[in-house]
Parts: structure tokens; sequence; C-alpha cells
């Protein structure tokens, strides 16, 4: 039986955590989107765009980028998945320690748009000024 577009997302996470940008690339289309809201916290401290286009660039930024600004104790607990035709939605509240030893604690909504089993776009939201208060100690 072929995996559900659920199981796709889900081991999509799992890959994440992995921080292998070849695994990470490889659960996407070539041409993926990934789209945050402009200026959250994550893009203006790390200093990359809030919206990535490509595999490669997204599979960097998982790897690469992200554990820059979250350096320890990542924990990810999902409160909701939701699938849709092509679409799965995923809420989640993620924790972290940041490099600057600040604790980090957030909701997420993520919305996972597939094609032909692979990742396509990636639409994310979540508290933007309570990220900038935890991330700058003000909000934008």
């Amino acid at each position: 039986m072929a995996p559900t577009n659920r199981d796709i997302v889900q081991h999509a996470w799992r890959t994440f955590s992995e921080h292998d940008t070849g695994k990470i690339s490889a659960v996407f289309t070539d041409d993926a989107e990934w789209l945050a809201p402009d200026g959250n916290a994550t893009a203006v401290a790390l200093g990359v765009p809030s919206h990535m286009i490509g595999s490669e660039s997204i599979a960097r930024f998982i790897a690469d980028d992200f554990p820059r600004l979250f350096a320890r104790d990542v924990t990810v607990t999902f409160t909701g998945f939701y699938e849709a035709g092509d679409r799965v939605i995923v809420e989640e509240t993620m924790r972290a320690t940041l490099a600057n030893g600040n604790a980090y604690v957030n909701d997420y909504c993520f919305v996972f748009e597939l094609r032909d089993g692979l990742i396509h776009r990636v639409r994310e939201y979540m508290d933007t000024a309570r990220g900038h208060r935890m991330v700058f100690g003000e909000a934008p």
C-alpha cells in the first residue's frame, strides 16, 4: 500500500531532525517553496529569506541554519495532523534553547502541499511577536 500524504509529512518531520541535507532535500520537489511570515524572528536572526525556493535551499536551512539559532533541547509536540487531498495541516508547539541561552516556546501551523509523493509547498504560520520577544527581547 502506498503511503498517505500524512505518512509522507510525518516521515519528513523525522528526516528534518537528522540534519542531513541530502535526505531532507529528497522529501521535496526540486522547485519546492517554503513560505513563512515576512520579518519573522528566525529569518531576521539568521539573515535568511522568509520565502525559500528549491529543495536544496530548504534543506540547507533545516540542516545548517536552523541549528545555529535553535541550539539545543529542540522538541516538537504535535497537536494535530489533518489530511485533505494533497494538503496536510500540522499543528505543533516547538520548544528549544536558543544560541543566546534564552528559552523558546511557540505554536506553529504548517500547511504542506504535496505533488507526486513529495512536498511541493509549505506555508508556515506562528506568533511572530512572541518569536521576536524570545529571540530579541522585544516585539517587532
